[in-house]
């Protein structure tokens, strides 16, 4: 079985979608910590004037607390909410698919999630299934015996759910493998093996076209019915430690 394991982060970019569809078990890890500017607070849409950031404002937040997405709380004032909806509206308005995305974005802007992590699942989950996705998640704060330090706490949760490959994220690589190649992975019985994903170019307003933007662009330009066929035509084969360093 492969695992992949990562934060639940705000509207993800569809590399993120490809990771899900691309292992058995989806793993949140919801009990990591929340970092300001980081992937997991916000994302970017493509308006008319170029890319535009859109950030969940955090209460109570603090880099030295324990504020994990499972206990930090985004603001209540629902005026966020409101902006981040008027933003999409007003940079994909006229896009082919906006009516039936947008409506599915009002509906998760007015469930009036407490938490950045709830926020984040709900949305991930909910755009998996609809683009036809049928990976089961599981949440790392509700597994036992999950311990460690970074490539020990994703190998310990490898462990949990019976994985033999862990799928990672590229960017993980500069951590996993900082003290030796694999990581803790090394000998342990379950393969470390890393996405390979090109970004693909899709109908897209503008002359040129823009990748990396959340997956809202992509809903909105072509639909739930037709993202997860071009969210696949990225994908390559994994690779392993060695052959992420021939690429990188």
């Amino acid at each position: 079985m492969i695992a992949a394991i990562m934060q639940p982060t705000y509207l993800p970019w569809i590399g993120y979608f490809d990771l899900i569809d691309r292992c058995d078990h989806f793993v949140f890890l919801d009990d990591a910590q929340v970092l300001k500017r980081s992937w997991g607070v916000r994302n970017r849409v493509l308006g008319q004037n170029g890319e535009t950031f859109l950030t969940v404002p955090l209460t109570g937040h603090s880099q030295s607390a324990d504020c994990t997405f499972i206990n930090t709380a985004v603001d209540t004032n629902p005026k966020w909410r409101k902006t981040h909806l008027s933003t999409i509206q007003h940079a994909y308005s006229k896009a082919p698919y906006f009516a039936e995305v947008f409506e599915s974005l009002e509906d998760l802007m007015a469930a009036g999630h407490q938490t950045i992590g709830a926020l984040n699942k709900h949305f991930i989950k909910a755009t998996a299934e609809r683009m036809g996705i049928i990976t089961p998640f599981t949440e790392s704060s509700q597994l036992t015996d999950v311990s460690g330090a970074k490539d020990e706490w994703l190998l310990s949760i490898c462990r949990a759910i019976d994985a033999a490959t862990y799928l990672s994220a590229p960017g993980s690589a500069a951590y996993i493998e900082k003290d030796q190649e694999a990581g803790a992975f090394a000998g342990s019985g379950v393969e470390l093996r890393y996405q390979n994903f090109v970004h693909p170019d899709y109908p897209q307003a503008g002359d040129a076209f823009v990748g990396f933007m959340s997956v809202v662009d992509l809903l909105m330009n072509c639909g739930y019915g037709s993202a997860l066929e071009i969210i696949r035509s990225g994908r390559r084969p994994m690779l392993t430690s060695a052959a992420l360093k021939e690429v990188t």
